[in-house]
């Protein structure tokens, strides 16, 4: 089972509180809800496509708890919804230390070994372990070599202040650009396999001789 991040985030790397004004205000954020307003027929039938295809789900806590909150049994047909119906019918993994019982099911509790466990799911199952969002835990798998393709939505705003995918510091990764589409609201979908380091140490050919 390959794993798979889609994350959507701004031109300046933010990700926090896409969904509505108050998802997220952790760090004093005031800018949320961001995304709603630029999401256009295409993005819309990406995302159908993106969790149809989902075997099953991988998250942090407080991203499970959110889409648990606005995705899960509370909402009045899930199964009208290519969305909810997948989040509410497939496997949910859910990398925490002090969830115990979780009400949102199909949902399996890792806590741990991550990596080691993680990594039994990617070498039993068949299919696309999808996780959405979970900033920390997104960088924690990239940190440790575990992702295997990254997709990133980038919308065509400039947020300006809030957690951004990418800290100031971190590991480094070359990307090989596996696809890339644009939205008639300007939303750039970009698909990535990683393709080990980066190099360094070349210089760049005279812009007069490209």
């Amino acid at each position: 089972m390959e794993l798979k991040v889609t994350m959507n985030i701004s031109v300046d790397g933010v990700m926090q509180g896409l969904g509505g004004p108050d998802e997220d205000r952790r760090g004093g954020f005031e800018r949320g809800g961001w995304a709603g307003p630029l999401l256009d027929p295409e993005s819309r039938h990406y995302l159908n496509e993106v969790y149809g295809n989902a075997t099953a789900f991988l998250f942090g806590k407080w991203t499970y708890e959110v889409f648990a909150g606005s995705w899960g049994s509370g909402m009045a047909d899930p199964a009208g919804d290519p969305v909810a119906a997948a989040l509410n019918g497939r496997p949910k993994y859910v990398v925490s230390s002090t969830l115990s019982d979780p009400e949102w099911e199909p949902t399996t509790v890792l806590t741990g070994d991550i990596g080691s466990q993680i990594m039994k799911l990617k070498e039993d199952g068949e299919g696309e372990l999808v996780v959405p969002g979970s900033l920390s835990l997104v960088r924690w798998l990239l940190a440790n070599d575990l992702v295997d393709q990254l997709d990133l939505t980038v919308y065509p705003v400039v947020i300006g202040q809030g957690k951004r995918l990418f800290p100031e510091s971190g590991p480094d990764h070359k990307l090989q650009l596996l696809d890339s589409s644009a939205t008639s609201r300007g939303l750039v979908i970009q698909k990535y396999r990683f393709a080990g380091r980066p190099e360094y140490g070349v210089a760049a050919e005279s812009w007069a001789n490209t």
